[in-house]
């Protein structure tokens, strides 16, 4: 098979958004929908947030609209200009895309063009990091301020203090997350236990009998077998597994008070690749990604942050 080859024109973003969107999108938080997503935001989405005092009170003949009050604050959602520029040997993924178009390969969804591919590859990475940021991102070279930065920085948000979590005191650990709750939050549909890596780990093995309160042989007697990849609840909290938290961290709120934006139609957005073979006689390729993206809160008094 000669050496994949790219065109003269090469690609220029054309489909921008739709690569971009699998970038982004990919992220498994959105991928999974666990976060209010916030799509073409130009440069800024302002969101109203809204506290009432004394709306109910005794019924009497006349309308008195001083004992009520609705308080407006403003939260704003800016997300970051964001960039990718890579180069890299055409050698260097000849070998990985010669395979695929052979059939040698585990993946038969490969894009058939070598510039498709070289896209997806870079996207994959574009995905991982974005949720990263999503989660622990502090303002800096190529991130945003994340939910952890976000949460930590707001004086309303409930706190409780973290420990090292293990099998054997994870369930308590939880137990005060809910505990300290708002009572208001714990009866909504999308309220949501977000938990870095290590506490969904503890949680499960300590389903499986390595915990003090549970049974040897764990849930349904099954050890260390009975998780099968399903969705975990804790108190009939769902569970959701945040790749991109750190350790010994965990978040409860509800799905519509924490918000990614975006601007996938945005006119900044754009994907280059660029094959330097007839500017300077090399098998370099460059890939050129702008984007942008950034996270925020809602109500910070209905969150509870474990950190």
């Amino acid at each position: 098979m000669p050496n994949p080859t790219i065109t003269n024109s090469s690609y220029a973003g054309e489909f921008a958004g739709k690569y971009l969107g699998a970038a982004l999108l990919s992220a498994s938080t959105l991928d999974a929908g666990a976060v209010s997503i916030l799509p073409n935001i130009k440069y800024k989405a302002a969101m109203k947030v809204g506290t009432f005092s004394n709306l109910v009170r005794s019924a009497d003949c006349d309308f008195d609209a001083t004992t009520s009050g609705l308080t407006l604050t403003e939260k704003v959602l800016t997300p970051s200009e964001l960039q990718v520029n890579l180069q890299i040997c055409r050698k260097e993924l000849h070998s990985d895309w010669e395979a695929a178009q052979m059939g040698f390969s585990a993946f038969d969804e490969l894009p058939p063009l070598f510039s498709d591919y070289v896209i997806s590859r870079v996207a994959a990475e574009v995905a991982n990091a974005t949720e990263t940021s999503i989660w622990s991102g502090a303002s800096g070279e190529g991130s945003f301020d994340g939910f952890s930065t976000l949460l930590a920085a707001d004086a309303t948000v409930v706190d409780v203090a973290a420990a090292t979590v293990t099998a054997a005191n994870v369930i308590d650990q939880l137990g005060a997350i809910v505990d300290a709750a708002p009572a208001a939050i714990l009866g909504k549909s999308d309220i949501t236990l977000y938990v870095s890596n290590n506490i969904a780990r503890s949680y499960i093995r300590s389903l499986g009998g390595f915990s003090t309160n549970i049974g040897a042989n764990g849930v349904d007697n099954k050890g260390t077998t009975w998780y099968n990849g399903g969705q975990l609840t804790f108190e009939g909290i769902n569970i959701f597994v945040a790749q991109g938290l750190g350790d010994n961290k965990a978040v409860l709120a509800e799905k519509s008070n924490l918000f990614f934006g975006t601007g996938l139609l945005d006119d900044r957005n754009e994907v280059k690749v660029i094959d330097m073979a007839d500017l300077d006689g090399s098998q370099n390729v460059r890939v050129v990604m702008r984007y942008t993206a950034g996270v925020q809160i809602g109500i910070g008094s209905s969150i509870v942050y474990y950190s």
